[in-house]
């Protein structure tokens, strides 16, 4: 066969293919019997393999092909992945409506949609082929994980659009995968996934995609970030047009008039819920109208035009046998009951949190006692009270220790603090989580370094401070369980990476209480240096923008403490950077083009990157947003720009193109 004849024999074997995989996993309308699927399929291979120059990446041969990862790599939203504010009840709902309402001026209408219990990831395509796919993660970097995502067959490879497009959605576990897979996991005599939710993210973040394959998920896509010519006006033409391009969208969701309709909707579901065959934990409720979306704006972390209702969390009876005590890395100390096993929401709870000794005396909760269990949120077992009317008499009151369950030291209660506090630095309870705390991917983000491996390194002895984590050995790590020879060498390199992490990130992994992601760049961007903010006064400290007295009183006493000084040397000596490394803070000053102005990014950039474009912005004071809106100053605008520039002429926004921006740093 000649190769211009194979390339149009694959094509059409390609095109047939997509077509019944569309009709099977997203019409849920089988076109085909699946011998016959087998069959084209065994000719597309057979085709690609003796003319292997016409492969590509968006043929439906090419979904589990790949080799398994050796890691995961970091993946920067253009448009950040913002959550969604949480309602509860009818009346949270009908102030949503009210201040969505007081915020344009035009009548609103709502659009509402299942709240899928999901993993939320985001697709990239380019020319209409899928590039990239992408976890949330902390909403501003994820994880790329588009070998898995492209196992998932209700995902098109490509779709018939020639601009960049970035569709959002929930990827999850349907309950026959679920019931299958754990029927599979019982067999084997390994523990079974707790609930789909959790079987979902564990699946997406497995190295070798051939094991995602197995785990049969399932994706519903319900919103766009980055659509270079969008022109929709509305998120109910915006899910139908996804419809169109052959995207999966949940066919439940509903257009509503009136905060009513909204109501009637989210009880019907709040009631017909076990008739799917998947898990939902709420409504989501969206403005339908983009342009009053634009309008209604934005707060920090999430959108003002969209609300997630949760359902009532379920609730259930079981009998509390013990109290157990944990230490945390800050040194408080928290009652976890531990309970009869019973099942609440979907997964077995056998411990529920009981936060502190105060609501123990409140509650009046006694070991033996019958208690009453929820989930806060559908995530956290917490006992939420005792049945007294249950009481044989047999019961007990509890006592809270006055020594740390762990290392003896006498347990404090500081001013105005509800917990129990160990003050002792070296208590190895604390010394463990900070330990986990600090290789997680919100600090240092040392791959490898999880809870079960920090708790072996305790175990056998290997660590005692933070210090330690850069003095391991790979013949130490390799008498760990487990623990081979390339797993030590990817974790030891993964050590020696975390070195040159800027500032913040150390500032974060040290754990001083109050000190956070935003505090901890603050904070860096300001004193530049390691040593600068060890001298740091409270006043100093005080007069930047954003750090309170709470705060500054955090960091001057963690500073003043003879450990932190002593651990802050050995990491020197080992290392590790001790200065910031990001955009200099004299760079945001308050004369430049950009400074205090709303920035929205559109089009395709010829010598800049979406990243790189965004950084410039936030580096010169500005702050990017992704919709166009009346709070709006500039819009940047590459080629084909589409709906925003529009939008941001009609609105008088200023225009700016690729070579002005780039024109702020000369200035």
């Amino acid at each position: 066969m000649e190769q211009q004849q194979a390339k149009q024999q694959i094509q059409t074997l390609r095109d047939v293919l997509n077509h019944y995989n569309h009709a099977y996993y997203v019409l849920d309308d089988p076109s085909v019997p699946d011998a016959e699927y087998d069959r084209k399929m065994r000719e597309l291979i057979e085709l690609e393999e003796a003319f292997p120059e016409l492969v590509t990446v968006d043929s439906p041969s090419q979904r589990v092909g790949g080799e398994p990862l050796d890691a995961f790599q970091k993946v920067a939203h253009n448009i950040p992945m913002l959550s969604l504010g949480n309602a509860f009840s009818e009346a949270e709902l009908r102030d949503f409506a009210r201040r969505a309402d007081e915020g344009t001026d035009a009548p609103i209408s709502f659009v509402c949609e299942l709240k899928i219990d999901g993993l939320a990831v985001s697709l990239l395509y380019e020319n209409g082929r899928l590039v990239r796919g992408a976890t949330r993660g902390d909403g501003t970097t994820g994880e790329d994980i588009t070998s898995n995502l492209r196992t998932i067959r209700s995902i098109p490879l490509s779709v018939q659009a020639d601009q960049t497009i970035e569709v959002r959605g929930e990827a999850f576990m349907p309950h026959r995968s679920f019931l299958r897979l754990n029927e599979q996991r019982e067999k084997l005599a390994r523990d079974p996934f707790a609930n789909p939710r959790n079987a979902a993210a564990g699946s997406l973040r497995q190295l070798d995609p051939k094991i995602a394959a197995s785990r049969h998920l399932d994706v519903f896509l319900y919103g766009v970030g980055d659509w270079e010519a969008e022109t929709f006006t509305s998120h109910s033409e915006r899910l139908t047009r996804l419809q169109d391009l052959g995207f999966k969208v949940n066919p439940e969701w509903r257009q509503c008039q009136t905060i009513d309709d909204v109501i009637q909707f989210v009880k019907h579901w709040e009631q017909a819920r076990p008739e799917l065959d998947y898990d939902i934990d709420g409504v989501v409720v969206k403005v339908d109208n983009t342009a009053q979306q634009e309008e209604l704006g934005y707060t920090a972390r999430s959108p003002r035009w969209a609300i997630a209702y949760k359902f009532p969390a379920e609730e259930v009876l079981t009998v509390l046998r013990d109290i157990e005590l944990s230490v945390g890395r800050t040194g408080a100390v928290t009652p976890t009951a531990v309970l009869d096993a019973v099942r609440v929401a979907g997964t077995t709870v056998r411990r529920a949190s009981l936060h502190n000794e105060d609501l123990i005396r409140e509650r009046d909760i006694r070991l033996g006692d019958a208690v009453i269990v929820k989930k806060a949120g559908d995530i956290i077992p917490e006992v939420i009270r005792a049945v007294e009317e249950k009481r044989t008499g047999e019961e007990k009151p509890f006592v809270m220790p006055e020594e740390c369950p762990e290392c003896g030291s006498e347990l404090v209660h500081l001013e105005e603090e509800v917990a129990l506090r160990c003050m002792n630095p070296n208590c190895p309870a604390q010394l463990k989580e900070a330990l986990i705390h600090f290789a997680s991917r919100s600090a240092m983000d040392i791959d490898g370094l999880g809870e079960k491996v920090v708790i072996q390194l305790f175990q056998e002895n290997l660590v005692h401070s933070i210090a330690d984590i850069y003095r391991l050995q790979q013949d130490a790590l390799l008498e760990l369980e487990r623990m081979g020879e390339k797993s030590s060498d990817n974790l030891l390199k993964a050590i020696e990476a975390s070195k040159t992490n800027s500032l913040e990130q150390l500032l974060v992994g040290l754990g001083i209480r109050f000190v956070g992601s935003k505090a901890a760049r603050t904070l860096a961007a300001h004193f530049q240096t390691m040593a600068n903010l060890q001298q740091a006064s409270r006043e100093a400290i005080v007069s930047i923008e954003d750090m309170g007295e709470v705060i500054a009183d955090a960091i001057v006493n963690y500073f003043a403490a003879d450990e932190v000084t002593q651990l802050l040397n050995d990491l020197r000596e080992l290392g590790l950077t001790m200065t910031y490394k990001g955009p200099a803070l004299e760079a945001a000053a308050d004369d430049t083009a950009l400074a205090g102005k709303t920035v929205v990014l559109t089009g395709k950039m010829n010598t800049l990157t979406r990243s790189e474009a965004k950084a410039l912005v936030e580096r010169f004071g500005g702050s990017v947003t992704g919709s166009v809106s009346t709070k709006t100053d500039i819009l940047v605008a590459g080629e084909d720009a589409g709906s925003k520039l529009n939008r941001a002429e009609q609105l008088g926004v200023a225009i700016w193109n690729e070579q002005q921006l780039k024109d702020v740093s000369n200035d």
